[in-house]
């Protein structure tokens, strides 16, 4: 056995122990099955260089079974090899404050959850279920999200180039976004019908929950008996803006319990000095409903406060931790998930929604076959015949009647 793949195998048990610690391998066979998956790495990292075509490059093959492993946990883990990483640390260094405003999932490669309003990726028609397949130049294949969202920033002015696959479509298509300082979201307030009002909630960071809780104070001394609240494509902000947010609602129970193998299970509830909204609610979801959405939107449904009405929610609720390497590399590793009041794995499961209303076929193949290039609307209008919106306004006057009935 050659010197290079003796350092290789060693490096890679290194790595294989400390996955195992993390919690892949369980129970009682812990130690047989660590054993077992060196093997099998030790054996195809010795075949790969005895009867491959060519004499391959051991650290190349060593880096992508890294990325590979680490891509086999979920869609947040990422390995980041020592020159990922040093780029990755001086490019994060950097201040700045122009931005594209794409809000990222990956799936093997970055793909857009959705776009703030009024922002670059927005006005680009960039939407969920867009595929960006190079970044500046940079496949983005096996790339983190956070090393995605770095190249993403800049400079207000900078150009970045992407290629993009749209939905739908099988070809890339080369795309320029020019980056830009982006207003804080607003909040969309309407009246859908009689006492029913409706606030479309575009991120949950700490400046929105703010809004949020002065218009809900607001409505309420308005005589405004009935809340539609809409979580749809509201993908961006804080988990923990989540928790903060459902304590507006929530008189009693708990909100969410963050839960990873080797984190202390934090559970957050309910405070009843906090509540600011005490009346019916319905919660819209759907598949862009992630994060701190999904922490509002399953408290208020799993503590029967309200109806979650749409489809069920993208999954994302995590909390990632930066390990260093000692070659210089790094981990970002999913380190605990959040729970539902229900006991439900955010990630695993997402939020279903208990008034389900998906798509018709119409809609969908609107959605796939539909002018993309067309700039995502800033503040769409409510619409009563949006069959979201009409579902949720017949559970609030069913509940609305019932109370009078009582």
């Amino acid at each position: 056995m050659s010197r290079p793949l003796k350092k290789v195998i060693i490096v890679l048990s290194l790595v294989v122990i400390a996955y195992v610690t993390t919690g892949y391998v369980r129970a009682r066979s812990n130690d047989e099955k660590a054993y077992q998956a060196l093997t099998v790495y030790s054996e195809v990292l010795q075949r790969v260089q005895t009867d491959y075509v060519d004499d391959p490059n051991i650290g190349q093959v060593t880096s992508g079974a890294l990325h590979g492993l680490l891509d086999s946990l979920d869609s947040q883990s990422a390995y980041l090899s020592p020159l990922e990483y040093k780029d990755f640390k001086e490019k994060s260094g950097v201040k700045s404050t122009g931005e594209t405003g794409l809000l990222l999932i990956r799936r093997g490669y970055i793909g857009v959850l959705g776009s703030l309003p009024d922002s670059p990726a927005a006005k680009a028609g960039l939407r969920i279920g867009d595929i960006i397949e190079t970044i500046s130049g940079f496949t983005t294949g096996q790339m983190a999200i956070d090393q995605a969202n770095v190249l993403l920033r800049g400079e207000p002015g900078t150009v970045v180039k992407l290629s993009v696959i749209r939905r739908g479509k099988t070809e890339p298509q080369d795309m320029d976004l020019t980056l830009a300082k982006l207003s804080a979201p607003k909040l969309v307030e309407d009246k859908v019908q009689g006492d029913i009002a409706y606030l479309r909630v575009p991120e949950l960071d700490a400046a929105m929950v703010k809004q949020l809780r002065e218009k809900l104070v607001q409505l309420d001394h308005q005589g405004v008996k009935k809340l539609i609240l809409d979580l749809r494509d509201c993908a961006a902000g804080d988990d923990s803006d989540g928790i903060t947010a459902a304590q507006l609602f929530l008189p009693s129970g708990t909100i969410a319990t963050l839960k990873g193998q080797t984190v202390t299970p934090v559970v957050y509830s309910a405070d009843a000095s906090k509540v600011v909204w005490n009346n019916p609610v319905s919660v819209l979801i759907g598949i862009g409903t992630a994060g701190p959405a999904e922490i509002l939107a399953s408290a208020i449904a799993d503590n029967k406060r309200g109806d979650t009405v749409g489809d069920r929610t993208y999954g994302s609720a995590s909390m990632q931790k930066l390990i260093e390497m000692d070659d210089g590399a790094a981990l970002i590793l999913t380190v605990a998930n959040y729970y539902t009041p229900g006991n439900k794995e955010i990630p695993a499961n997402g939020v279903a929604a208990t008034a389900e209303v998906r798509p018709t076929l119409d809609d969908a193949l609107a959605a796939a076959t539909g002018d993309h290039d067309q700039p995502v609307p800033s503040a769409q209008p409510v619409s009563q015949d949006d069959p979201v919106i009409k579902k949720a306004i017949d559970i609030l006057q069913n509940a609305g009647a019932a109370r009078k009935a009582a």
